[in-house]
């Protein structure tokens, strides 16, 4: 079973892939998909957000093979008054269970590594969304514990917060 991903920069034609990531079965435990207007509007800011320097963050691509099969980015945040990163994922439905998640966040973290300035990168998977904690776990982050994280937002979900140190 070929696991070996490549992420590549997140482009104007990739907005059929968010569209794919936008079903009822890959939003539940974000809320719901999300409007049309609001689908545009995030392709905008995933758009520009890879416009900007790298340090600033990135969305991608994960491609296996020559096959888009998902989502993956970084991007600024404060976070308990400390200026961090945050990550988030989606793997289509279809090729989810075979590790894509994990092995496309690896290679994240060596590209966060490589561009970014800021000392730590977060995640944070609702408590009741097994598979996108294993896939912290497996990426070699610490759970800090259970927060009340705002998405969408304002509204406040059960989230874990995950944290990987960036710097030695």
């Amino acid at each position: 079973m070929e696991t070996r991903v490549r992420l590549e920069p997140w482009g104007e034609d990739d907005f059929w892939l968010l569209s794919r990531c936008n079903s009822a079965e890959m939003t539940a435990h974000l809320g719901g998909p999300e409007s049309e207007e609001k689908l545009i509007a995030r392709q905008r800011r995933y758009e520009a957000l890879s416009a900007r320097e790298p340090a600033a963050g990135r969305m991608f691509r994960v491609v296996l093979g020559t096959e888009s099969v998902g989502s993956i980015g970084f991007w600024e945040r404060e976070w308990r008054g400390e200026p961090v990163y945050e990550t988030g994922w989606a793997v289509l439905p279809e090729f989810q269970g075979r590790g894509l998640a994990a092995v496309a966040l690896a290679e994240l973290v060596a590209h966060v590594r490589a561009h970014g300035s800021r000392r730590a990168l977060h995640a944070f998977p609702g408590t009741d969304h097994p598979a996108s904690n294993a896939v912290c776990r497996r990426a070699g982050f610490g759970c800090l514990g259970r927060v009340d994280f705002e998405y969408p937002p304002g509204t406040p979900h059960p989230s874990n917060d995950w944290h990987l140190p960036l710097t030695p």
